[in-house]
């Protein structure tokens, strides 16, 4: 595409979505006017979280097209949203969260002051085009102007009768505006994504934050490693070492006996036959804990159907997860989804259990609820806090519901991106 395409396509996108924005950004205006408007007798509170997604729908889309116009990209600030309860308590937790988040505010910012800056930034080369386009519509209808008693000014340029010397003088004036409208509009579509940029990425403050989030997850995963490794180490001395150790020495018992007590070296060698094979399933249990052949194998989502199989309770899994996913993260989502069956198996007194695996808007979404007892709390050692640090390390997140009397419900969402255009959907009960 030559540059005039370009700054052609740039004139017409910025004045285009100028004026087709127009209303969405009014209506957020108003929703924002309400909320704090009404935020006295309470009714503003109500509109806070309506008024949050709609402002947030809006910056998602003015986000998309800076990306798309002048490759800027404007990050998202917005938090991680929790699991809300029902009833008015969720949606008085969905006030307090939208309420207390700066992102929120800085969108109404935003809402507010965008289009006075549009009007001055993406209008100016849609205006100049179209001025332009007026010079030499009056060059090419002139006399239609003048015998109509057309008697004013465009430009240097008077258009009246007496005045035919200078009838193409409008069409030059605004040919030279078409072009200086097109040479300035990649410019204002820039200043525009920038001052888009100052008002919807995240603050220094968020910044700095989010780096000591990651700092904290990146450190956390190193000691979850060590300590994993430490498991494994401990394993094999234990375990299967240990059983080698004894074999070795019941064949060598074994040889010295075979000429003089040949029933005794039969039994040592049954016993180490029965070592070695008790050996061979503590390292193969030990491999499936590192990482199991059939979530490398077939993914994630039969990885989890394997381990619903093996449970004590009737699960049902509900899966739709377009593809293979990146490893670590298949990884990390069934160990957390393993970790939760092993605490419902334990704790819930459950007879059922139902997963639900998604993947929504660039998030692998996992549920997992049973009809046992309830009573499940993150604080009291029950796995779950340790199943948010592995999905912290992802910039995941663990929600849990557990009212006394039940049920438990323990949603975890992910950041994803799927690796492979195969889609995997299954749905059954194990």
């Amino acid at each position: 595409m030559t540059n005039t395409n370009k700054r052609g396509s740039a004139v017409l996108e910025g004045g285009f979505w100028f004026f087709v924005m127009l209303v969405p950004m009014l209506l957020g205006y108003i929703m924002l006017t309400l909320v704090v408007g009404l935020a006295g007798i309470g009714g503003g509170l109500l509109m806070i979280p309506p008024a949050a997604y709609y402002l947030r729908w809006l910056a998602d889309l003015r986000r998309k097209k800076v990306r798309q116009w002048r490759g800027i990209e404007i990050p998202r600030p917005y938090r991680a949203e929790p699991e809300f309860g029902p009833g008015f308590a969720g949606y008085w937790q969905r006030i307090r969260f939208h309420g207390t988040d700066p992102a929120f505010w800085r969108d109404g910012a935003w809402v507010a002051t965008d289009p006075v800056v549009g009007a001055g930034l993406a209008v100016v080369p849609i205006g100049l085009v179209l001025e332009g386009l007026y010079g030499i519509v009056i060059s090419a209808m002139w006399s239609v102007f003048v015998d109509h008693g057309f008697n004013d000014w465009f430009g240097f340029v008077h258009v009246h009768h007496g005045n035919d010397g200078m009838r193409w003088a409008p069409a030059a004036l605004g040919v030279l505006e078409i072009a200086l409208g097109f040479a300035v509009a990649p410019k204002m579509l820039e200043w525009h994504a920038r001052w888009s940029r100052v008002l919807l990425a995240p603050t220094p403050a968020q910044v700095e934050a989010r780096m000591k989030h990651l700092t904290q997850t990146r450190a956390d995963a190193v000691d979850t490693q060590a300590a994993e490794l430490r498991r494994i180490e401990r394993d094999l001395h234990d375990g299967a070492q240990a059983r080698l150790v004894a074999m070795g020495m019941h064949l060598n018992a074994a040889s010295q006996l075979m000429q003089q007590d040949p029933e005794a070296a039969q039994k040592l060698l049954m016993e180490a036959r029965d070592s070695s094979a008790k050996a061979l399933s503590e390292l193969r249990d030990l491999v499936r804990g590192i990482h199991p052949p059939v979530l490398a194998d077939r993914g994630l989502v039969d990885a989890v159907r394997a381990t619903a199989l093996d449970s004590p309770l009737e699960i049902d899994v509900h899966a739709e997860v377009p593809g293979r996913l990146d490893l670590p993260l298949e990884s990390a989502a069934y160990f957390a989804v393993s970790e939760v069956l092993t605490n419902v198996a334990k704790h819930a007194h459950a007879s059922q259990a139902w997963i639900d695996m998604r993947v929504v808007g660039g998030l692998l979404k996992i549920t997992v609820s049973d009809n046992g007892i309830g009573g499940a709390d993150a604080d009291k050692g029950s796995g779950l806090h340790g199943i948010e640090r592995r999905l912290a390390t992802f910039d995941g997140i663990l929600a849990l519901s557990s009212p006394p009397g039940g049920p438990t419900v323990v949603t975890m969402e992910l950041p994803c991106v799927s690796s492979s255009p195969k889609t995997s959907s299954s749905s059954g009960t194990a």
